[in-house]
């Protein structure tokens, strides 16, 4: 069981855990999970870490099938600039590998935003904590997990 699942059962909050066999050929994990699960591109979300302002590390919840807008991001954030954080710091903050980044159960809390394109679906799939595993849940539920904010991330 991942932290990321941990969270969700000790917050007695609806949601049903997606397995499937992560192909290791493949460099993007969130369209792979939306194929394989059989479901839209864009109630499939992935997990973004970004570096604001070189100070700060915040988490960016997107479709995976979107380009995260840096502009819109730091703007929401209330930061001036945003880039990508370095891979080895997403791990030390998160305790998660990339491609199975959730935005669940993090060593750190970070400042967390959701794509407000969430909120056109009644669930939402998320990574559980490790490559080929989803959690499917209600963008309000993580919204409350993560205690973030819903805002216009995508370009």
């Amino acid at each position: 069981m991942t932290p990321a699942v941990q969270v969700a059962k000790q917050q007695k909050i609806s949601f049903t855990l997606h397995e499937y066999t992560h192909d290791s050929a493949s460099s993007s994990y969130g369209l792979e999970a939306a194929t394989k699960l059989g479901v839209p591109e864009g109630q499939v979300f992935k997990t973004l870490v970004v570096s604001l302002d070189s100070k700060q590390l915040v988490v960016a919840i997107i479709p995976v099938a979107m380009k995260l807008s840096m502009k819109s991001l730091a703007k929401a954030a209330g930061g001036k600039k945003a880039m990508m954080a370095l891979p080895a710091d997403v791990e030390r903050a998160t305790g998660y590998i990339l491609g199975g980044v959730s935005p669940l159960g993090q060593k750190k809390r970070l400042k967390t935003l959701i794509d407000s394109s969430a909120k056109n679906y009644s669930t939402i799939f998320v990574s559980a904590g490790r490559r080929g595993l989803e959690i499917e849940l209600s963008p309000d539920d993580l919204n409350n997990l993560v205690k973030g904010a819903f805002s216009q991330l995508t370009a």
